[in-house]
This record gives structure tokens, C-alpha cells and sequence, in this order.
């Protein structure tokens, strides 16, 4: 859409039209808020007003800086409307931007963000009123929602009449859900994707307020979501839970870990410690399995994070602690508990990479045309939770008064390992298969076949949970199976071994008159034929001979000095130095 155009206009009839939603969108998109980055739009913002108050003729002059009014008079084309609208984003922006700071703004900045969102509140507004005059019907209803969204953030931001934020909310809500069902495509996909920005603040207010019965989980599940205007919500949110965190964390004394109970003295690993828990809940809910893998690996990540934040908040502490053994104590058990859990949840991400490894194992594509999974991959996966469950086990079993529980959590990784063993020998045995080495995948399938035999046993005579039990079933029948395969497989090669050779070499030839022989390129240079060859199949292009063959080449006659055998050079006797004789020379 032409927007520096005004004869694109009705200038006429003084009535302007934009798609406020369509153009914001897309200049949000092509200018940082795509990656997040409120500065890079800030100042593409700052640029656009300049361009446009330089094309208006509207600057204020070299002289005392007095701003220029905008008002229904001096709205002569549609220039003038950008310049409020872009005004008021160059404010949110710069409000977001301070948001986004590292540490969370401080007071003063804090103060000032506010200040930002009340002159952003005032350029939207003055944008409905001009557009309620300027311009047509749906552009002053989109200037209306425009302007209700930026009330309701500044609401929000204020943490104060929850009652007027939601009823901003809903109202810029209504509008678009309205114009959703008009126009082209893009735009109510557009409308749609900001009914749904706007759903989740609608939703904490009515938290606020008391009408909702929302959970933290269903909180954070909102928080998830993606979008400019879900920015500010999640700041929001992440200063709620970081706040009822800390009141929690209050009441939280100890760490229990395999019947030990562990003393936490500092609120920064109460707080990290606490914030692994409740993702961990997640991980662990009646709704784990319906989460995708994606948004458990993004967990997983988040619970790593909050236990080394936890063991760096314990080992600065133990520096700290001095001569005092007792606190020492404490907090080398606690460190130990920490790294355990820490170990678990590793051991737990990689069974989950194996899973997913193994549903693109059984299928030829994957759906998003992503690389189909190799036996190789398994196996190294594998190789990993067997270091994994190693590394536990000796962090488990390093104490010296050892309890039941620490006992029966050493047996348990020892069983683990057993059948991390039994599957990756399983693996490593169709990688030989696909290779086409019979007799080592043969042997491999009957190891990993007693391998899985001996961990199922154990297993059940522990009692432990079917799920593994079955796992292991499977693996056996499939061990069985692909050993009888390998092994029939193997035999009908080597049958027809002979009459494969025989085949082939009845088709050798001494003279090499059956061998096909492609010309190269520089020798069908006058017809149109490819040298590269078929792009499905690999092969060597055929440009020219390398290395390249022997020549015979001229070379410079030889020339041999016949005359020097026939000259007779002069005596030079009596020039030599002659020797002295007598008396003095024999003393």
C-alpha cells in the first residue's frame, strides 16, 4: 500500500483510509520485533518521523524548539495521521525496550517506562479522535482498538484498575474479532492472531480481579504463547512467579534426596531449587504426555538452568563458609543431592531423545522433511546414558555411610544401565546389518538378545514398572527375529557366492571391448552433451584426463666437445715452486 502517495487519496471528501493493524504488523515484522529487539524498531520508528515531518514541510524550524499542534485543520493528507501513529509506537517501543533489561528495570527506570506508555496513551488517542474525523469508518475503528490496547497496557503496567484495563481489553478485543470477518485474507488472519494476543491479558485481569480460577501452570501455559503484544504480559508474569517464588521459598528449609535431609540456608538456591521443582512438576503432571517433544526439551533446559544457578549459589557459599565444618558438611551434601537430581533429569532427556530418534527410525520421511534417523545415532545416544548412569552411580555410591535407599538407588542404575547396554548392542547390530556384515550382526543380535534376557529377569524380580518390562519383551522378540533373518540371510548369500563369481567373471574381458568408453568433454566440444553426468547419480565429471598422460616432447640436440681430446697444452714446469735441498732443510 502507497502511504507517501496523497494523490492515492480522497482528498476530496477529507476522508483517509489505513489498515493500521496490516501496516503495523508489517513494520513491526521487517524492523526487530520479529527476533524480540525493541530498539532496532525504536529507531526505525525515530527514522520514519523523520522522513515524514521532512517531506510534510513540517519541521520546527532552527530557532526555540516549539512543537508544531496536529490538529483537524492541519490533517490535510494522510501523512499527517502516520506521523501521530508512528509517534505513539516510537513510545511503546522505547517503554518495551526498558522492559527487556537484563536485570529488570530499577525504580527510576521503572518511573520513566511508565512515562513512556502515558505519552503513547496520548498520541493513540489523539490518533482515534483525527481518524474519527479524517477518516473513513473502519479506519477509525481500528484507531479506536489501537488506542484501547495501549490504555490497557498502561493499566497493566500500573498494576492498578484491573477493572479499566479489562474493559480496554475486551473492547480492542470486540473490534477486531469483528473485523476479522471482513476484508481480504491477510487481513483476518491478522485480526484472528490479535484476538488471540490480546485473549491471555484478558485473561490475567480477570485473574487479578477475582472472577478467574486460573492456575499458575495455566499462567505460564499462556505465558508460552508468541507475539509483540504478549511481551509485556510475560514480563508481567515473570515478575508474579519470581515474587510467589520468594514467598515460598520462605517456608522451604530443607532438601530431602534418598532419606537425607539437607539444611538451605540461602534464598537464591531456594528460589532456583524451587523454580526446577515446579518445572519438573510439569514434566511429571497427568499432562506430560500430552506436551510435544519440543516443549520438553525446552523444559528440560529451563530445569538445568535452575539447578546449576542452585549449585553455583552452593559453592560460592562454601567459600564463603570458612573453618565452620559443620556448615561444610551441609553444604557438600547438599551440592552432592543437587547433582544427583541433576543427573536424573539428564539421564530422563536423553531417554526422550532416544525416543524421538527412534520414531524417525521406523518411518522412510519425516513429515517436515527432516533427515530420517541412523542406527549410528541410537548408538551414540546410548553410548551417552550408560556415561550418564556410570557418572550417578559414582556420585551415589561416593559416601561412606551409605543408606538403604542409597543402595537401592545404586542397584536401580545398575539395572539401568544392563538395559542401555542390551539396546545399544541391539543398534550397533543393525549398523553391521545395513553394512552388509552378516556374521557381526548376527553375533550382536544373540548378545543383545542375552543382554535384554538377563535385565528383564532382574527386573522382574524387583517388581519394577511394566512399562520396562515390556521394552525389554520387545527387544527380545526383536533380537530373535532379526538374528533368524541375519542368519538366513547370511546363508543364501554365501550360496550364491559361486555362481555371483562365475557371473562375473564371465563378463571380463582382456581387450576391454565391452567396456563402455565415455568421451570427455574436450573431445565433443561441437556437440551438446553434459560432462557432469545424471544429478541422481554420483559420479566423477568427465572434463578432462588427470592426471594427464605422457607426451613425447622435442628436445635440443646434444653436443659433444670432439676437439679437446686432440689439443696438446704447453708445459708449465717452469712456473711450479721447486724444492729446496741440504743441510739446513733435512735439520
Amino acid at each position: 500500500m502507497e502511504i507517501d502517495n496523497p494523490n492515492s487519496n480522497n482528498i476530496s471528501e477529507h476522508k483517509f483510509s489505513i489498515n493500521v493493524l496490516q501496516l503495523l504488523k508489517s513494520a513491526q515484522m521487517q524492523h526487530g520485533l520479529r527476533h524480540g529487539d525493541y530498539t532496532r524498531y525504536r529507531r526505525y520508528c525515530t527514522a520514519r518521523l523523520r522522513r515524514l515531518y521532512k517531506s510534510l514541510k513540517f519541521t520546527h524550524g532552527r530557532g526555540k524548539y516549539t512543537r508544531k499542534a496536529i490538529t483537524e485543520s492541519t490533517v490535510t493528507e494522510v501523512r499527517f495521521l502516520h506521523l501521530v501513529l508512528y509517534t505513539a509506537e516510537r513510545a511503546w517501543s522505547h517503554a518495551m525496550e526498558k522492559r527487556q533489561l537484563p536485570d529488570g528495570p530499577n525504580s527510576r527506570q521503572r518511573i520513566y517506562l511508565i512515562g513512556r506508555l502515558r505519552k503513547a496513551v496520548k498520541w493513540a488517542t489523539l490518533f482515534a479522535q483525527l481518524c474519527a474525523i479524517k477518516g473513513d469508518s473502519r479506519t477509525s475503528l481500528e484507531a479506536e482498538a489501537y488506542a484501547s490496547y495501549m490504555k490497557g497496557n498502561l493499566l497493566f503496567e500500573q498494576d492498578q484498575n484491573w477493572d479499566t484495563a479489562l474493559m480496554n481489553f475486551k473492547s480492542a478485543r470486540a473490534v477486531y474479532e469483528e473485523l476479522g470477518k471482513y476484508g481480504d485474507l491477510e487481513n483476518q488472519v491478522l485480526c484472528r492472531e490479535r484476538v488471540e494476543e490480546l485473549e491471555p491479558s484478558i485473561r490475567y485481569c480477570l485473574h487479578k480481579i477475582g472472577e478467574s480460577n486460573l492456575q499458575a501452570s495455566e499462567l505460564l501455559q499462556i505465558g508460552e504463547m508468541e507475539g509483540p503484544a504478549l511481551d509485556l504480559f510475560k514480563a508481567k508474569l515473570e515478575a508474579v512467579m519470581a515474587e510467589a517464588r520468594s514467598q515460598q521459598a520462605a517456608s522451604m528449609t530443607e532438601f530431602h534426596w534418598l532419606g537425607h535431609r539437607f539444611p538451605i540456608s540461602n534464598a537464591k538456591t531456594r528460589v532456583a531449587i524451587l523454580k526446577a521443582q515446579e518445572l519438573e512438576k510439569d514434566l511429571h503432571g497427568p499432562a506430560a504426555d500430552s506436551l510435544p517433544a519440543e516443549k520438553r526439551l525446552a523444559i528440560f533446559d529451563k530445569i538445568f538452568t535452575a539447578y546449576h544457578e542452585a549449585r553455583s549459589c552452593i559453592r560460592s557459599d562454601l567459600v564463603s563458609a570458612g573453618n565452620a565444618e559443620n556448615v561444610k558438611d551441609d553444604l557438600n551434601g547438599l551440592d552432592k543431592a543437587v547433582s544427583a537430581v541433576l543427573g536424573q533429569r539428564t539421564i530422563e532427556r536423553n531417554q526422550l531423545l532416544v525416543t524421538v530418534a527412534k520414531s524417525k527410525l521406523t518411518r522412510r520421511r519425516d513429515d517436515k522433511n527432516e533427515k530420517v534417523t541412523k542406527p549410528e545415532e541410537l548408538v551414540r545416544l546410548f553410548d551417552l546414558l550408560l556415561q550418564n548412569t556410570s557418572d550417578l552411580s559414582d556420585l551415589v555410591s561416593s559416601g561412606r555411610d551409605r543408606k538403604p535407599e542409597e543402595l537401592a538407588f545404586s542397584e536401580e542404575c545398575a539395572l539401568k544401565s544392563l538395559s542401555f547396554r542390551a539396546e545399544r548392542c541391539f543398534y550397533l547390530a543393525k549398523s553391521y546389518s545395513l553394512a552388509g556384515k552378516r556374521a557381526e550382526a548376527y553375533a550382536l543380535y544373540c548378545r543383545a538378545r542375552s543382554l535384554a534376557e538377563d535385565a528383564l529377569q532382574k527386573f522382574r524380580t524387583l517388581n519394577e514398572n511394566d512399562q520396562i518390562i515390556k521394552e525389554l519383551k520387545m527387544l527380545c522378540d526383536e533380537c530373535r527375529s532379526n538374528s533368524c533373518i541375519e542368519h538366513a540371510t547370511g546363508i543364501m548369500e554365501e550360496v550364491k557366492a559361486p555362481e555371483n563369481l562365475s557371473k562375473r567373471v564371465s563378463n571380463l574381458s582382456l581387450t576391454g571391448a565391452n567396456k563402455k568408453l565415455e568421451k570427455f568433454l574436450l573431445e565433443k566440444l561441437d556437440s551438446y552433451e553434459s560432462a557432469v553426468g545424471d544429478s541422481n547419480v554420483k559420479g566423477v565429471s568427465r572434463i578432462e584426463v588427470f592426471p594427464p598422460a605422457f607426451q613425447a616432447i622435442p628436445r635440443n640436440p646434444i653436443v659433444l666437445d670432439l676437439a679437446y681430446n686432440f689439443i696438446e697444452f704447453p708445459s708449465l714446469e717452469s712456473r711450479m715452486k721447486k724444492e729446496k735441498k741440504g743441510f739446513l732443510r733435512l735439520w
